[in-house]
């Protein structure tokens, strides 16, 4: 049963990067959207929530790197780094969190802010040591329009369609994936 387990997470983790690598596609017409948007951002909180820490972490890390090497979007040095971090820490704290508290609404939504907090001034601070080693301040300023001002139209609708979609889960296909 463990085997099974460990086989959905790595089939659900995957879909989940994959899902990362095209929805920027979606938004990417027009890139103030895109970046209002911040479409990596959902299937990794996802992934965290769904599959766990480990595969949160490890779909959140690879995405944007992937994304950079194949595409060229993010360009790598220092914006798919710096989202590599945040984005990891993203899918870790959300699967972390979902895991140690309890499986109810409120629950989800602390979850997900906590991993929205965390995964920002983890995103912060790469930027502040990416642009160190260049050379280039990284201020205060400078975080807060990335980190907040610039992704208030993300957060809203992170904070709106994450939740749902976890409980969706949990009570509809979680109970189908266990039955098939």
């Amino acid at each position: 049963m463990k085997t099974r387990s460990r086989l959905q997470n790595l089939t659900r983790a995957a879909l989940f990067l994959a899902v990362a690598f095209v929805l920027p596609f979606l938004t990417g017409q027009i890139p103030e959207i895109g970046a209002m948007l911040c479409p990596l951002h959902i299937p990794v909180l996802l992934c965290g929530f769904i599959c766990g820490a480990p595969w949160g972490l490890a779909v959140g890390f690879a995405a944007p790197l992937l994304r950079s090497l194949t595409l060229g979007m993010p360009p790598m040095f220092p914006t798919a780094v710096c989202m590599a971090a945040e984005l990891a820490a993203y899918g870790a704290v959300a699967g972390l969190m979902h895991r140690l508290l309890p499986r109810k609404k409120p629950y989800i939504y602390l979850s997900l802010l906590t991993a929205m907090l965390v995964g920002r001034l983890v995103w912060g601070a790469a930027m502040l040591l990416c642009l160190g080693i260049q050379g280039n301040p990284f201020t205060w300023t400078a975080f807060l329009a990335g980190a907040v001002t610039n992704a208030i139209p993300a957060i809203l609708l992170q904070l709106v369609l994450i939740p749902v979609l976890v409980m969706l889960w949990e009570t509809k296909f979680q109970r189908w994936s266990e039955n098939a």
